[in-house]
């Protein structure tokens, strides 16, 4: 296996959506949504609308079929699959939630190509009612992060922590790439080593935060725009992994010949402002 550790943000990174806004304006609560968002924190308010969509008795089937049509860019599909393809480690680390996650990685047929989704739990209660709760339980006190950018209930700085320490327990030093969108995902990206990636998409929460002072980062910040982006960064930089590591790149079915090129080409490290 690879010495590369993918971690991918789920929404607006894997998805080209927002999936808890693309279930609550699927099955008809935007109204309840916008009259709610003022007076609770999202996770919170996550849960209430699911309690009253079963109230107006929408049933985790309609939740599931709304799910499933949430867009997902197919080079973003080709780039899982090239990536687990060459022996990399791919983990998901979302604010969304478990069912929502796993249902579209299902539809897909995606979700036996990541070891482990780190997200807010679900479950279905008594009733049928799908309960959302937060990753961390913001009601017995704080996660403690004082970055300002995490929100209370998960900070995705100190669960990208624990996936480090665990796989590096299990089986040695790797190098890490995170991809993702959100100022969510700011927290993370200053935990990167120099030796890692970052791959912010350009244009959203997470860049604009890295932009204010690209500085701060230790690992080389490589932007994406859209899935054809993402999918040839996120394989170029594999790629290019592999040819520092001395590793042969095992045989492939989209990329055999690209990948050792362009990570020949990418081997010397650019500063901020050339990438592209």
């Amino acid at each position: 296996m690879a010495g590369v550790v993918v971690v991918f943000d789920f929404d607006k990174t894997i998805i080209d959506v927002d999936s808890d806004n693309w279930v609550v304006d699927g099955l008809g609560a935007t109204e309840l949504f916008d009259h709610l968002l003022p007076t609770m924190p999202w996770n919170t308010l996550i849960d209430t609308v699911m309690g009253e969509l079963h109230a107006r008795g929408k049933t985790l089937h309609d939740v599931a079929e709304v799910l499933k049509a949430a867009p997902i860019d197919p080079h973003v599909v080709s780039a899982i699959k090239a990536a687990y393809g060459l022996g990399c480690d791919l983990r998901v680390l979302s604010d969304a939630n478990r069912f929502f996650i796993e249902t579209i990685l299902d539809h897909h047929g995606l979700r036996g190509y990541f070891s482990e989704i780190n997200t807010n739990p679900s479950r279905v209660d008594a009733d049928g009612r799908l309960r959302i709760a937060p990753h961390h339980d913001f009601h017995s006190g704080p996660h403690g992060c004082g970055l300002g950018t995490c929100p209370p209930n998960m900070c995705k700085g100190q669960v990208f922590d624990s996936i480090r320490a665990s796989v590096e327990a299990d089986g040695g030093k790797k190098r890490f790439i995170y991809l993702g969108d959100g100022r969510g995902d700011y927290c993370p990206s200053l935990r990167l080593e120099r030796e890692d990636f970052m791959m912010p998409r350009k244009g959203f929460p997470v860049w604009d935060l890295i932009c204010e002072n690209p500085g701060l980062l230790q690992a080389e910040v490589h932007p994406w725009s859209d899935g054809k982006d993402l999918e040839e960064t996120l394989l170029r930089l594999v790629g290019r992994v592999l040819v520092e590591e001395g590793n042969l790149l095992p045989p492939m079915d989209c990329k055999q010949e690209l990948l050792p090129v362009v990570a020949v080409q990418d081997g010397i490290p650019m500063p901020l402002g050339v990438k592209s």
